[in-house]
């Protein structure tokens, strides 16, 4: 039963043993130049005692290749759901081959049993050594980013938990729904639902998040805001910005930075009712320009002047309270 099962694994284990290989190569021939460029980088700036720059300008190396990788680990235990695990048991009822299936000499149970244990032991196998490779090519830049959580989902042992959830999962939807394209498409829907709940709902609030208060700074506080899907799930689950303020993200090594509000003494957030009141049509901007677009665009002296004087006012009631997990709790 065992030797069957591989048998009929063999094409998505031989599409699966390719993309490894591929992987691989990739990572094999940018790795140790990355790696000796990471060095050479901190051997220099580490005399001068500040490395924030060097590390800066480090980690716009090899970017398309970063964000391939990452990708590839966030979408491939999904990928194993949806064409590994919803097909197993759905194809066969689907197709009526079941009750040929099941009335040998091998009992339904053990069937399924082997079939689970084979392809998800392969599912497994597949996402730990992609894993691997890619935790291995990255480390130079994950220490420059010094942004662990950031890669929380794509590094180490997270994306094999995450291959057997979706194995899983898809196997199930497949039993339950016996159809096989039905159970992929609720597979999908569901495997992505729960990593969204899972990493903006339920991990930041296994511990209890730290704060840090900090003075609004008028010379590196702006208007506007930079929309990610990420920002958009993070205010969905955690109290985003209130305001069209855009104060500065602190630097905090290796931390989790779950929101930056600013509220005043009491703790309410400030509104652009209150930015209106304060400071009478800076949110659209002097002459109908607005000030900034995402708080890093050049602005002309006047503008910037008016924000300056803005971000003053709002400092004497208002402040900056940052939300987030250090990382010694990672």
């Amino acid at each position: 039963m065992i030797r069957l099962s591989l048998r009929q694994f063999r094409v998505p284990a031989i599409a699966a043993l390719a993309s490894l290989i591929a992987v691989a190569v990739l990572a094999a021939l940018s790795g140790p130049d990355l790696a000796h460029a990471y060095a050479k980088a901190i051997t220099a700036c580490r005399p001068t005692g500040d490395c924030t720059s060097a590390m800066q300008a480090f980690l716009r190396n090899d970017t398309a290749l970063r964000r391939t990788f990452d990708t590839l680990m966030g979408v491939v235990p999904g990928l194993i759901g949806v064409f590994w695990g919803a097909p197993l048991i759905a194809r066969e009822t689907e197709s009526g081959t079941f009750p040929l299936v099941w009335t040998q000499s091998i009992t339904r149970t053990r069937w399924l049993l082997i079939k689970l244990a084979t392809i998800g032991v392969a599912s497994m196998l597949v996402a730990a050594i992609m894993s691997l490779i890619v935790t291995w090519w990255a480390h130079p830049l994950d220490r420059a980013g010094a942004a662990a959580y950031a890669t929380f989902g794509q590094r180490d042992l997270v994306p094999i938990g995450d291959a057997a959830f979706a194995f899983v999962l898809g196997a199930t939807a497949g039993l339950l729904i016996r159809r096989t394209v039905p159970a992929m498409a609720v597979t999908l829907f569901a495997f992505i639902a729960v990593r969204v709940t899972t990493t903006f709902g339920i991990r930041p609030r296994i511990f209890s998040p730290a704060h840090q208060v900090l003075a609004l700074d008028p010379d590196s506080t702006g208007f506007g805001s930079a929309v990610s899907l990420s920002s958009v799930f993070n205010s969905l689950f955690n109290r985003g910005k209130s305001s069209a303020l855009d104060p500065v993200t602190p630097t905090i090594p290796n931390a989790w930075i779950q929101s930056i509000r600013v509220v005043d003494g009491g703790g309410h957030d400030l509104t652009n009712t209150v930015i209106n009141a304060t400071c009478p049509g800076v949110i659209n901007g002097p002459r109908g320009g607005a000030p900034a677009i995402d708080g890093h665009l050049p602005v002309p002296q006047d503008t910037a002047d008016v924000v300056h004087n803005c971000v003053a006012k709002i400092g004497a009631t208002y402040h900056e309270l940052v939300t987030y997990q250090p990382a010694n709790r990672y």
